[in-house]
């Protein structure tokens, strides 16, 4: 298996420690975390990562301006919501939606069905 870097973006700090820890049992990394979008948006710029896993609702506020950055790197992304996809970002609405909580099993699916096949960490 191909270790990937992932940036975790997530509002709630007991779900994104319990994402973490799922993230990094699967074999991958967090190589940075955030919870609110200004701190993200950041993050996705200058941060070397894999994959994003971006939370649809931060404090309020749509995750969209972290998704567009993440887009417009090329990298590959997936949501997070307790609300299935409703309240997706405009431009967004065909990418996966994994459905808070969720199990070991279907982060690990969700991460291994967006992950482009021979996908290297660019940390490695």
């Amino acid at each position: 298996m191909t270790q990937a870097a992932i940036l975790l973006i997530e509002d709630e700090a007991l779900i994104r420690m319990m994402l973490a820890e799922m993230v990094e049992e699967l074999g991958h990394r967090v190589i940075a975390e955030a919870g609110t979008v200004d701190e993200a948006r950041s993050l996705a710029e200058i941060e070397s990562y894999d994959l994003a896993i971006l939370d649809v609702n931060l404090q309020g506020a749509n995750v969209q301006p972290v998704a567009e950055v993440v887009r417009d790197r090329g990298l590959p992304l997936f949501f997070l919501s307790g609300y299935g996809s409703s309240g997706l970002p405009k431009g967004f609405e065909d990418m996966p939606v994994l459905v808070k909580p969720c199990t070991s099993d279907t982060l690990k699916h969700t991460i291994d069905a967006v992950l482009p096949n021979g996908c290297r960490s660019q940390l490695a």
